[in-house]
């Protein structure tokens, strides 16, 4: 029975909807232990510091905790030219690059300073690190056999972004700082 005060209307109890709030709660606790569970002489202020250097000097569109520790010279590029404002006809090859770390087949595991490519088309920009790059949308493209280039890519006449990220054996992001951005214009 809920205690009732002389003149009052019972107290009302808060009802814990359990779905929403556990989610709520698994979120909170999930980005608690990515925050501070940073290894290495890396700490979350330098992370966030190179995240926002990078994240200006790359246009992403906005400001992201990362916590992948990413050494200096460590990056991926658009490679054969492509660059940030050209304009391409369809059926575009796109052309991936790393630096300082390798490119591997999913089937060899996760290992340090290796990974695979992904390619995100007009959505997501460049996925947190620590996060898994979504599977089943044919906006994302995974290259697990360790591709370094796409397949002729079909795209309509218009303006497109287009997004190179780096990620683990695991589909793991490497972050911000193992992601390229750029826009091009199809005629």
């Amino acid at each position: 029975m809920v205690p009732r005060v002389a003149g009052s209307s019972p107290v009302s109890r808060p009802k814990f909807k359990t779905m929403k709030n556990m989610y709520h709660i698994f979120t909170a606790a999930t980005i608690a232990a990515v925050l501070f569970s940073c290894g290495g002489n890396t700490t979350v202020t330098d992370n966030v510091d190179s995240a926002k250097n990078h994240t200006e000097s790359q246009d992403h569109p906005a400001m992201a905790m990362d916590t992948a520790i990413i050494t200096e010279g460590q990056s991926v590029l658009f490679e054969s030219g492509l660059k940030d404002g050209e304009t391409v006809k369809s059926a575009l090859v796109v052309h991936f690059g790393v630096k300082g770390m390798k490119v591997m087949p999913l089937d060899s595991g996760v290992k340090a300073n290796a990974g695979h490519f992904h390619l995100i088309i007009d959505t997501l920009g460049f996925i947190p690190a620590g996060t898994m790059v979504p599977m089943g949308s044919p906006k994302v493209t995974h290259y697990g056999k360790g591709q370094t280039e796409s397949k002729p890519l079909d795209l309509k006449p218009g303006k497109h972004t287009l997004t190179l990220q780096f990620a683990d054996g695991m589909h793991t992001s490497y972050g911000v700082r193992m992601s390229k951005t750029i826009e091009v214009v199809v005629k």
